[in-house]
């Protein structure tokens, strides 16, 4: 059965660009394109839709607040798509439940991907994204955080963190979310330093409440790696992943993936 996606954008080049380029993979049914967040609401309501790619910034309501009505009284997965320009808007759309939160300069197979793994029950979340999420939550200022982002271009591939992950990892999905996943050396050297049991003072959270391999797996998950990809990984079964996943859950009493990467780069819990 094809995966039945939304597309809200109150750019009509882009909402419709965006129903060609789906509709050429063959894995997707585009059920309809509108231009706002309330005519997303309105046709999810009445309609089974699968996946909701959401815009930010649309008029009558925007794609945060269609992403919590959506996750309050439908069964539509919200998949933020968007540009850097509405970082601010990070945070909440996390908050509300947002599956996942992906640049619209993405190739098209990693947009692809991200809305396979978002439909699969994961979070995405592209590498970039993350970084820009972390400025934020370590009060960087914004027009700050938005010159290094662009000065390091980021394409770096892979929508992830969770949600691209099986289809992808840490914005973007086994393909996309791998490519991200290890986005930056620099990025990636700091995750490996403290999956090691680095107990510097910059760790921005206890490690002491976690078992090294443990902490091995919240490293991977925020690099964006798929549950598949860490068992690889660490050599282990994807039903011990799993449990392991539970168990920093149970910890730390968040709920989901996105989170956990979140926490595990910043020390916050929300």
């Amino acid at each position: 059965m094809k995966i039945r996606v939304l597309i809200a954008d109150d750019n009509s080049f882009i909402r419709e660009g965006m129903k060609i380029i789906l509709n050429t993979f063959g894995e997707f049914e585009v059920l309809a394109t509108v231009n706002d967040g309330q005519e997303a609401v309105d046709y999810c309501r009445t309609h089974e839709v699968d996946v909701a790619l959401l815009d930010v910034r649309m008029p009558n309501m925007n794609g945060v607040e269609a992403t919590r009505i959506l996750t309050e009284e439908t069964g539509t997965k919200p998949l933020i798509l968007t540009t850097f320009d509405d970082d601010e808007y990070i945070l909440d759309a996390i908050r509300y439940g947002a599956k996942g939160y992906l640049l619209k300069n993405n190739d098209p197979e990693r947009i692809r991907d991200a809305i396979k793994s978002v439909h699969s029950g994961n979070n995405v979340l592209q590498d970039v994204v993350l970084d820009k999420l972390k400025s934020v939550m370590d009060g960087l200022p914004a027009a700050q955080g938005r010159r290094t982002e662009t000065g390091a271009n980021q394409e770096h591939g892979g929508a992830q963190q969770s949600g691209m992950q099986e289809a992808g990892g840490k914005g973007a999905s086994a393909t996309a979310g791998s490519a991200s996943g290890r986005g930056t050396a620099g990025a990636s050297a700091a995750s490996a330093a403290q999956a090691k049991g680095d107990t510097s003072s910059d760790c921005p959270f206890d490690r002491s409440v976690f078992t090294e391999r443990e902490l091995e797996v919240m490293s991977l998950i925020a690099q964006g790696l798929s549950n598949k990809e860490i068992s690889k990984e660490l050599f282990i079964s994807e039903g011990t992943t799993a449990n392991y996943i539970t168990s920093i859950l149970n910890k730390t009493a968040l709920s989901h993936r996105t989170q956990i990467a979140i926490y595990y780069l910043t020390g916050k819990v929300r």
